[in-house]
C-alpha cells in the first residue's frame, strides 16, 4: 500500500468513527429560564398573561416576575416546579422551543452559561471568602440539583424563591471574577470540599431560627455547611 493510500484509509475510518460516536449522541433540547430576553421570552409570558398566571408587562424579559408566574403554571399542570421553561413546560403551554443547532455545540454552550450563572452565583454569594469556601457553596448548589427535595436544573435551584441572597439583592447580576470562575467550573467538575452538604450559611447574620436546626458538617471562611 502507498503512502497516500495508507493516509486515505486512515482519514476514512476516523471520520466513520466520528460520525458513530455522534449518531449516539442526542440532540439538546431548548430552555429558557431568568436572565434570558428576546421573542422566546416574549411569548412565554404573552401565554402566561392570557391565562392570568402573569400580570407584568409583556417585555421579553426572563425576570423575578415570569418565573413566579412560570411555577405557579407548573404547579397548576403537575410539572416541575423550577421555573424554567424546558421541554415539558413548553409543550404544556402549546409552544415549540428552538433546539441547538447540534448536540456538541448545544452541550458546550449549556456548560459554558451553567459555568456563568454558577459564577454568579458563587461570586454575589461568597466572593472574599477561602477559595475552598467558593467552590463549596457552588458545590451546595449542584448537591441540591441532584437531590429529589430540590428543582432539577442549576437555574431552577439558584432562582428558588428566597433560596439565596444573592438573587433577591440582585447581587447575582454583578460580573464574577475569575477566580469566582474558577471556582464554578471547579465545582462542575466534581470538586465538593463540603461532602454532600445541602445547606450554607453565616452563623454571625443568620435570622432562620430553621437554618439553625440542620446538622452542620464543617465550618469554612464564614459560612457553616449543613445537611
Amino acid at each position: 500500500m502507498t503512502r497516500r493510500g495508507f493516509f486515505t484509509r486512515f482519514a476514512a475510518c476516523l471520520l466513520a468513527s466520528a460520525l458513530i460516536v455522534m449518531a449516539g449522541v442526542p440532540q439538546a433540547s431548548a430552555a429558557v429560564y431568568w436572565g434570558q430576553s428576546g421573542n422566546e421570552v416574549r411569548r412565554i409570558q404573552q401565554k402566561l398573561k392570557q391565562w392570568g398566571y402573569f400580570t407584568g408587562t409583556v417585555d421579553g424579559v426572563f425576570g423575578q416576575q415570569t418565573y413566579d408566574a412560570v411555577v405557579r403554571f407548573q404547579k397548576k399542570n403537575g410539572l416541575t416546579a423550577d421555573g424554567v421553561v424546558g421541554s415539558s413546560t413548553a409543550a404544556a403551554m402549546g409552544l415549540s422551543l428552538e433546539s441547538s443547532v447540534s448536540a456538541s455545540a448545544s452541550a458546550g454552550s449549556s456548560y459554558s452559561s451553567d459555568v456563568d450563572l454558577l459564577a454568579r452565583l458563587i461570586h454575589g454569594e461568597a466572593r472574599g471568602e477561602p477559595y475552598v469556601g467558593m467552590v463549596a457553596v457552588g458545590a451546595v448548589v449542584l448537591n441540591r440539583v441532584k437531590s429529589s427535595k430540590f428543582p432539577n436544573t442549576l437555574a431552577g435551584v439558584i432562582y428558588q424563591s428566597g433560596a439565596f441572597d444573592a438573587v433577591r439583592d440582585g447581587q447575582i447580576n454583578l460580573t464574577p471574577n475569575e477566580q469566582s470562575r474558577r471556582a464554578a467550573r471547579d465545582a462542575m467538575n466534581g470538586w465538593d470540599p463540603t461532602g454532600g452538604c445541602l445547606y450554607y450559611y453565616n452563623p454571625s447574620t443568620a435570622t432562620s431560627s430553621w437554618i439553625w436546626s440542620r446538622e452542620v458538617r464543617l465550618n469554612i471562611g464564614d459560612h457553616s455547611f449543613a445537611i
